[in-house]
């Protein structure tokens, strides 16, 4: 019996060791790039976790040299209409794919599936000709339709998930009391799908926020977004460690923030989904 609970106990440190490793391999760059953000430029190269901070870098970076304005404004706007344009798209879509059983619905899912496992280094080129035939090359338009096409399929597998977990009685239910098909979507099943959705916007704005590739090589200066102009921080002494924490660090805080804020939506949303 002692044994046992020897072996119990032995168990329980060597969990509680390892979760504190993965913790602290996780965190641990996060608070580097975080006290690095604030580092007088003297301290940026050297261990030091105690320093006089300062918000010197976060003017520099918002300062006539590097001006990180626009493109955090380009993130915002391209972010922000990807999530409002694929959200609805993607709703009726899997509302349609998951209630309506037709000849190449699995085929459709399939493709679906598919174009998330395309490298986009595959693809960027043919866009890049495509919108420079378009002429829309380096606009806000081109990362839009670009972001769509990486979170519209993602976002329609995931909400189908969603709908399939929902109760089809109340759907025949409302039907019987006179509403019709997009009454009962937009009435009945969207609400019920609403923790879902709201998962579903989250990570397809973190998607679009966090997308590099198109825009590296779709856009030169007017919808340049943070994550590209990351670059911006190389200069002639090299790369500015203290400015490319500090933006890095601004890149980090939205996703934070909203992630805090809808954190119970994300566990209802995923038990949502995994359960039918």
């Amino acid at each position: 019996m002692q044994n046992y609970v020897l072996k119990k106990r032995i168990s329980r440190i060597l969990e509680i060791i390892a979760a504190l490793a993965c913790l602290f391999f996780v965190l641990f760059p996060i608070y580097w790039l975080a006290i690095t953000a604030f580092k007088p430029e003297q301290y940026v190269y050297t261990n030091a976790i105690i320093f006089p901070p300062t918000l010197a870098n976060f003017y520099a970076i918002f300062g006539e040299a590097l001006d990180f304005s626009p493109y955090l404004i380009n993130s915002i706007v391209i972010s922000s209409a990807t999530v409002l344009l694929a959200l609805p798209m993607a709703v009726m879509a899997s509302y349609v794919l998951s209630r309506y059983a037709f000849k190449g619905t699995t085929a459709i899912l399939i493709w679906f599936l598919c174009t998330q496992f395309l490298p986009p280094v595959v693809v960027v080129i043919p866009f890049f000709t495509l919108f420079r035939q378009l002429g829309i090359i380096d606009t806000r338009i081109s990362l839009i339709i670009i972001n769509l096409s990486l979170t519209l399929p993602y976002a329609i597998w995931m909400l189908k998930g969603f709908v399939d977990a929902l109760p089809t009685e109340i759907e025949e239910a409302a039907q019987v009391d006179g509403c019709t098909e997009f009454q009962v979507l937009r009435r009945i099943t969207l609400p019920l799908m609403m923790p879902g959705v709201i998962t579903t916007a989250v990570f397809s704005f973190i998607i679009a926020w966090n997308e590099f590739l198109y825009a590296l090589v779709l856009t030169r200066d007017n919808a340049t977004t943070m994550t590209v102009g990351l670059l911006a921080t190389q200069t002639h002494r090299g790369v500015q460690w203290e400015w490319m924490a500090a933006a890095g660090l601004l890149v980090m805080i939205p996703i934070f923030i909203l992630s805090m804020t809808i954190r119970n939506y994300f566990v209802e949303g995923m038990t949502m989904g995994a359960v039918k």
